[in-house]
């Protein structure tokens, strides 16, 4: 740590966005169904998909990139009312649906015209459908229809292969074992694995230091203890 005598850099507050590019995509057992799902579009078993899985699995990454390949157009869950009522004229996107209660009927007609387009539509939940606890029986046998293709939570793998990629996205290099390391003790979500990388090239450019296994496991304990809330859902 910096001693009394030697000030500390304070970081410029620049913003590091994580590519989303489907080149930047670390595949592993965890997210291989998900990802070759994506990779087959348009050849798909339906014209609805579900991507399910907890937190922090990577759902919204595999979303963005089949938003950009598809040129889909992007809705809420509570813009499921409005959407129904307009015609669909190409692929959708409807990212986090399940969380909270949602406009049923509109979904049914969403999908079914969808089918009737020719089109696709693409959901993202932290659920199951049978979990969201819709109530439309129309709905119900709908959502049994559709393809859901569950993203685990991350495996050690892809938790070291994101974290990886994330320090060379901002060239910044950092020894294998201290990735490892990372990998082992943050909670195991990529969101994590985004705020974590952050924090520790802030701490760096603050101390004027490498990334070393000692200021990962100072950051790490920092977290453990609550001292920082994380910025990402």
């Amino acid at each position: 740590m910096p001693g009394p005598d030697r000030p500390r850099q304070i970081p410029l507050a620049l913003a590091h966005e994580p590519a989303l590019g489907r080149d930047d995509l670390v595949v592993t057992q965890a997210n291989a169904a998900a990802v070759s799902v994506i990779d087959r579009w348009p050849d798909w078993p339906s014209a609805a998909i579900v991507l399910a899985g907890p937190a922090g699995s990577g759902k919204s990454h595999l979303a963005a990139i089949w938003r950009e390949w598809s040129e889909a157009r992007s809705l809420r869950p509570d813009e499921l009312g409005r959407a129904a009522d307009a015609p669909v004229a190409g692929p959708l996107l409807i990212d986090g649906i399940g969380e909270a209660p949602f406009d049923e009927a509109a979904l049914f007609h969403l999908i079914n015209a969808v089918r009737e387009s020719g089109t696709h539509l693409l959901l993202t939940s932290r659920r199951f459908p049978l979990a969201w606890g819709v109530r439309l029986p129309d709905l119900v046998s709908r959502l049994k229809a559709v393809t859901t293709v569950e993203v685990h939570e991350p495996d050690d793998a892809l938790l070291e292969g994101v974290i990886a990629k994330l320090f060379a996205d901002r060239q910044v290099e950092v020894e294998p074992h201290v990735v490892s390391y990372l990998a082992r003790r943050i909670e195991r979500s990529v969101a994590r694995a985004i705020d974590i990388v952050d924090r520790l090239d802030r701490a760096a450019l603050e101390e004027k230091s490498r990334i070393t296994r000692t200021l990962a496991g100072r950051i790490v304990s920092a977290l453990d203890e609550g001292q920082g809330a994380l910025p990402f859902s």
